[in-house]
């Protein structure tokens, strides 16, 4: 159950319609609320402020949403920083770039508020089952996932990971030999009923893979279906 009152929420946007839509919403909800106009104070209230996610908006003064998002992945202290990124932008590219640059989910303007708080709310209570679960840990050859420390590690040494990265890998692991279609993944990993294109899936097995070499021949692309992840090797 996620409790609105412990976690804080930073707000980045220039409009400052969207920016008091938002913030009313939210504090309605109870959470509590940090605002930013432009890329350059949203920075400093991360490194001031420590909230527990960022609504980013793309189009930014000063510094553009890409580059405070690319910022933060590139922070050891704010790698795993869970950020949904606003875009009025339609076009399917300008939505793969901040997700390749590290951003866990996005919403395109015009959104419901209402969709917004719930997007929040579903990606809190994901974090939070991960700490709630039995199994604590799971192996993948040298790989080891720790869902207490919200930790990747590779022969010992820690892989950054988003937290979509993080809950996609886990979902994976959790699921060896069986194929998992872009639907269920989106739908068990983001929380929600997802109204977006898949191609969302794709962008973040991309990712895994880039950061975690060792899982390119291990997680498989199944045609028109989705992913699965090879059983051998694996100790849960």
């Amino acid at each position: 159950m996620v409790v609105a009152g412990s976690k804080k929420v930073l707000i980045v946007e220039d409009e400052k319609d969207i920016l008091h839509l938002v913030k009313m919403y939210l504090d309605k909800e109870g959470f509590r609320t940090l605002t930013a106009a432009n890329g350059v104070e949203a920075l400093r209230q991360v490194r001031s402020e420590h909230p527990d996610l960022v609504i980013l908006d793309l189009m930014l003064p000063e510094i553009d949403g890409l580059e405070v998002c690319k910022k933060l992945r590139l922070t050891p202290q704010t790698s795993m920083l869970p950020i949904i990124m606003l875009t009025a932008k339609s076009e399917e590219s300008d939505t793969v770039v901040g997700l390749e640059l590290g951003a866990d989910d996005y919403v395109t303007k015009p959104f419901s508020p209402r969709g917004l708080v719930a997007r929040i709310k579903a990606l809190f209570r994901r974090l939070d089952r991960a700490n709630d679960r039995d199994i604590s840990a799971y192996r993948y050859g040298s790989l080891n996932l720790n869902l207490s420390r919200h930790e990747v590690t590779v022969d010992g040494r820690e892989v950054m990971l988003t937290a979509k990265e993080f809950g996609l890998l886990e979902h994976l692991l959790r699921n060896p030999g069986r194929v998992l279609t872009r639907d269920v993944l989106l739908n068990s990993v983001w929380g929600y009923d997802y109204h977006g294109t898949t191609r969302t899936v794709d962008v973040h097995v991309r990712r895994i893979k880039q950061k975690l070499p060792l899982l390119n021949d291990a997680i498989l692309s199944v045609k028109s279906l989705g992913y699965k992840l090879r059983e051998q090797g694996l100790n849960a």
